[in-house]
């Protein structure tokens, strides 16, 4: 874990227009600075950037928040990684706490396989273009194949010369560890010596979402009955196959703009499909999803387009998986290539737009298409026709979101027209997977049995209280940028806010832990600001106090140029702000206790009951005028 004080050493150098203006063009406006979102497309910018509170927002789409989330959320870094790019950028050390032997030693092998792959990366692709054979066997064989020689240099594109241990040999040379040599996959042990592993083979680096090499594909130049058409690097500590998708480095962008993500099976589909202007497009390599690829995509977008192979194997490959996608709640489709062609082959042959139009024409629904492969190879045999309606209703019961709710049902309604049976008795049999998978849920965590009950009881109620959100974000804002002011001789407007807020607590639970964190952070004498708060580790505070501190609006500089000896920019207001804030807010209170105490008159016949009641009643009363009186103004009912 990274030390506190070098995540303070991080935060305190960052310079959020900086780091933004990397990936976004900023234009100053005012005190801050305007672009067009990276997160939604926009022709009129509303993306605002502000220094001073080093936070942004986007008053089109609402996304917010600081340097690190912008990273995390452009980028798709995790916390610690958009951390580290920050500490490169501003060449700070990066300190972590003392790790066990076990974990120090797969954090060392981890940058040390980086290290080699990225070596070995460049001895590749020196190899294709700066030696005949290179030239003459593998670059040729990639122009015949149709990729020029930008794509082979923007994916890193190289080759292995036919030689037994041209690599191994320049490794030892450069004093490579041998035995990371071999855990990297990119040699061999024989007969106690080192051979390179891909000989004679067009390589295809494999990168991570932040860009580093962490494997490879070694494909066969031409046709071999004799030897595999692909190598690929082995599982390591950076390199596990379930959680790759080839091509997502450079996807990644693209697939956030056009909210869909393209899948297709090899690493020349994708090559060639962004050779041609479709960026949207990453590889399985020729596996089965697995829910961690599926997950990667679901960070980009909800709608996955499945691009296979026309063929029977095509189909088949297609099909594998489709219920954890329904598990994930993404959207998917299916095209499938035809002619005994593949992506690769079909977009050189029809060209970009003619390919862009297909796949638009030609999506499937992927539920629907499976139920009609289903159906077409039961044919009249009942029994079959049986266990496709069980397996269609096992897929449905997966789609468990409440939030998906409205999609099941507008599945079942189709599955059931094709299906030619009753659509209540297809909603029964859906429910009846669904209960017989939280009965197995059960058995496995019996934690959990007490929260199933309750949510699938009929008689469950939610209770939404009656809240005070806009007047608690307000003293929020105070508290944020007055809080460390002074109030008077001898407080601050924290204390004085602190001791207001004795009698009148919040009801939002998430205000609420904002103010928690600001009180203990106060009184532990960390100073706490909007800054100090923006980089929580917490998403929930992060956002929130991005919410409160950031408007749309700021006053112009021409006000204090109209009014003259005003100075309406520079005059301190903090005074009046918080104690404007804290009346408005116990007037909010005292009006839901008229409210909740006029209840209760209505509600009780006791006499001794509506005394009292109205003895609040009339205390309230007095507090109302008392802070009216502050005000100088009336609160008309």
């Amino acid at each position: 874990m990274i030390l506190p004080q070098t995540i303070e050493q991080i935060t305190s150098r960052i310079d959020v227009v900086d780091v933004v203006g990397e990936f976004v063009k900023l234009k100053k406006r005012g005190t801050n600075y305007l672009g067009l979102c990276p997160f939604h497309g926009e022709k009129s910018p509303s993306f605002t950037v502000s220094p001073t509170k080093e936070i942004y927002k986007c008053f089109g789409c609402g996304k917010s928040g600081n340097a690190i989330t912008f990273l995390m959320e452009h980028e798709k870094y995790s916390y610690v990684e958009a951390l580290r790019w920050l500490a490169n950028r501003y060449g700070i050390e990066v300190e972590e706490t003392e790790m066990s032997d076990e974990a120090k030693q797969h954090v060392q092998v981890a940058d040390s396989l980086y290290i080699i792959n990225n070596f070995a990366q460049q001895f590749f692709v020196e190899k294709l273009f700066e030696t005949e054979e290179g030239k003459n066997i593998a670059l040729s064989y990639l122009h015949e194949r149709g990729f020029n020689n930008g794509i082979i240099e923007k994916f890193g594109i190289g080759y292995s010369p036919d030689i037994r241990d041209a690599f191994s040999k320049l490794a030892i040379k450069h004093q490579y560890n041998s035995e990371l040599l071999l855990r990297s996959g990119l040699v061999r042990s024989y007969n106690d010596e080192l051979q390179d592993n891909y000989r004679g083979r067009i390589i295809f680096p494999i990168h991570n979402n932040s860009g580093k090499i962490i494997g490879f594909g070694a494909r066969i130049i031409g046709k071999n009955d004799k030897a595999p058409k692909y190598i690929n690097s082995p599982e390591n500590e950076i390199y596990v196959k379930s959680k790759i998708l080839y091509g997502s480095y450079f996807a990644r962008h693209s697939i956030d703009k056009n909210n869909e993500c393209l899948l297709v099976e090899g690493y020349t589909d994708v090559v060639s499909l962004v050779q041609a202007g479709v960026e949207n497009v990453v590889a399985s390599g020729g596996t089965s999803l697995t829910v961690e690829q599926l997950r990667l995509i679901k960070k980009y977008t909800d709608n996955l387009t499945i691009i296979y192979d026309g063929d029977s194997a095509g189909v088949k490959a297609a099909l594998r998986g489709l219920d954890m996608a329904l598990e994930e709640s993404l959207n998917v489709r299916l095209v499938l290539i035809p002619d005994n062609e593949d992506p690769d082959s079909y977009v050189k042959k029809i060209g970009a737009s003619a390919f862009q139009q297909f796949v638009a024409e030609n999506k499937k629904d992927f539920i629907l298409f499976q139920l009609e492969i289903m159906l077409k190879d039961a044919g009249s045999d009942i029994s079959r026709k049986n266990e496709v309606v069980n397996r269609i209703a096992d897929s449905l019961s997966k789609i468990s979101k409440a939030e998906d709710f409205t999609k099941q049902q507008e599945y079942i309604k189709q599955c059931a027209a094709l299906l030619k049976i009753d659509e209540a008795g297809l909603t029964t049999l859906v429910n009846k997977y669904k209960r017989d998978s939280l009965t197995k849920l059960e058995k496995n965590n019996a934690f959990k049995e007490q929260a199933v009950e309750q949510a699938l009881s009929p008689e469950s109620e939610v209770f939404i209280p009656l809240t005070d959100e806009l007047q608690e974000r307000n003293i929020l804002r105070v508290l944020l940028e007055f809080g460390l002011k002074e109030w008077d001789e001898e407080q601050r407007i924290a204390d004085y806010i602190f001791t207001e807020l004795e009698v009148f607590p919040f009801d939002n639970k998430e205000n609420e832990q904002l103010l928690e964190l600001y009180r203990a952070q106060y009184y532990q004498g960390l100073q706490p600001t909007t800054k100090s708060l923006l980089y929580n580790t917490e998403e929930k505070i992060r956002q929130l106090v991005v919410s409160i501190t950031m408007s749309q609006y700021e006053l112009s500089r021409r006000w204090d140029e109209v009014m003259e000896n005003m100075h309406i920019l520079d005059q301190d207001s903090s005074h009046k702000d918080a104690e404007l804030s804290m009346i408005y807010f116990k007037l909010r209170k005292i009006k839901k206790m008229f409210e909740q105490t006029q209840l209760e008159l209505e509600q009780t016949s006791v006499f001794e009951d509506q005394l009292r009641l109205l003895e609040v009643h009339k205390h309230l009363k007095a507090a109302e005028k008392e802070l009216t009186a502050q005000l100088g103004a009336v609160i008309l009912k």
